[in-house]
């Protein structure tokens, strides 16, 4: 039987490179991790950034881009459906990009604010999310937003540096905007994606308990209650229902 998979940027970013296992559950049957709340502070930030830069020209914020003017931010953008060879099954791309920003030659570009130092490793792994929203712009469902070509890909990293106290009730967060770029190449994130609908397709990857803290907690849940499972006069456990 064939699917049609919702491939969320974000999970393609940080789930699948995670735990397989746990990608596998949310995509395929909608069973997600227990959500952990992060810091506001960096949403604050990004939101804050988003705001700030809006109709803003890249000559004053981003030298190492060619002239432009932020055009949007904060949309959400869903691709039709990719197919592949070699599975009937497909895929479509639906996320919410921070910011477009719109050249002066008429080409886009597209970015995230990210807080905190430039990581080569991170960066790469970020690229996942560019190429995904890059994609669906060009390639756009019915409906949704369209823009293109896209020419560029990147990241804006704030890094904090520098506190200042210009008045007892104001504080000021000082540091660097960097321009990281990301390279584009569809036919890799293609792949990519091409290889993750043959694992949806294929049965459950096994749980990594060694190094996804949910399997690891269901591991030990499940060993303490089978531990306990001739106390059946015990109320029954809250997480899996066994009797304790």
């Amino acid at each position: 039987m064939s699917n049609n998979y919702k491939i969320a940027p974000s999970d393609i970013t940080f789930l699948y490179q995670g735990c397989k296992h746990c990608f596998f559950n949310k995509v395929k049957y909608g069973i997600s991790q227990p959500s952990i709340p992060l810091p506001g502070i960096f949403s604050v930030i990004a939101s804050l950034q988003k705001e700030y830069f809006s109709e803003k020209r890249t000559e004053v914020f981003c030298p190492e881009l060619p002239p432009g003017q932020v055009l949007y931010g904060e949309k959400w953008v869903q691709s039709r459906p990719i197919s592949f060879s070699g599975t009937g099954s497909t895929c479509f791309v639906k996320g919410r990009f921070d910011i477009v920003i719109k050249l002066d030659d008429g080409t886009f570009v597209v970015g995230d604010f990210k807080t905190g130092n430039p990581n080569e490793e991170k960066s790469l792994m970020y690229g996942r999310q560019l190429h995904s929203y890059a994609y669906a712009l060009e390639n756009p469902d019915e409906g949704a937003i369209s823009l293109g070509p896209i020419s560029r890909l990147g990241l804006i990293y704030f890094s904090p540096d520098k506190c200042d106290l210009p008045s007892v009730t104001r504080q000021i967060l000082e540091g660097s905007l960097t321009w990281i770029e990301i390279e584009r190449n569809d036919d890799d994130f293609l792949r990519f994606l091409n290889d993750v609908v043959v694992l949806l397709d294929g049965n459950s990857p096994p749980p990594d308990p060694d190094n996804c803290d949910w399997c690891n907690y269901r591991k030990l849940t499940e060993e303490t209650c089978g531990r306990t499972e001739s106390q059946t006069a015990a109320p029954d456990c809250p997480t899996c229902g066994s009797s304790m």
